[in-house]
């Protein structure tokens, strides 16, 4: 029965993997279209799948240590060594859960730098632009008040 549980929880495990990928492509899509209106409902979500995440490692760690206990193997062993442990068919699906793990945990990782290098292009773009609006840098002066050095462009000439 120890068996048949891990390997529930790894499927588990699986589909929370898969489901944050789908999550961060998401994410990936809103930053991508700069529709930034959504980006902090994107985000929540993903937050809320390593939530999810969280708690099935949890269960994954309490079983692991029931199955290795009944295959003789030291405490928190890796899902290889169980593989390698495990009698027929869950040795074989063991193998199978953390190949498909690899795969998974590659792609996030991926996907994730691919929205944090989107998220610091965005910030430096609205940074830069924010600088040639302002124009100027505003800094305290002797007597404490604030103090606006060069001249401010203006966005509508007032000449006219």
């Amino acid at each position: 029965m120890a068996f048949a549980d891990l390997s529930n929880i790894l499927w588990r495990g699986r589909e929370m993997l898969e489901l944050l990928l789908f999550k961060l492509e998401e994410e990936q899509l809103v930053l991508a279209s700069a529709r930034t209106r959504w980006l902090a409902h994107a985000t929540r979500e993903v937050e809320l799948v390593l939530e999810q995440i969280r708690q099935v490692e949890v269960l994954r760690a309490a079983e692991v240590e029931v199955v290795a206990a009944l295959l003789g193997l030291p405490p928190n062993p890796s899902l290889s060594a169980l593989a390698e442990a495990a009698p027929d068919p869950w040795g074989k699906l063991f193998a199978e859960h953390r190949k498909a793990f690899l795969t998974l945990t590659a792609e996030i990782t991926a996907l994730a730098d691919a929205n944090r290098d989107l998220l610091t292009s965005g910030h430096r773009a609205v940074r830069e632009t924010l600088l040639t609006v302002g124009g100027a840098v505003e800094t305290y002066g002797p007597r404490g008040g604030t103090v606006t050095t060069g001249v401010r462009p203006r966005l509508v000439d007032e000449a006219m």
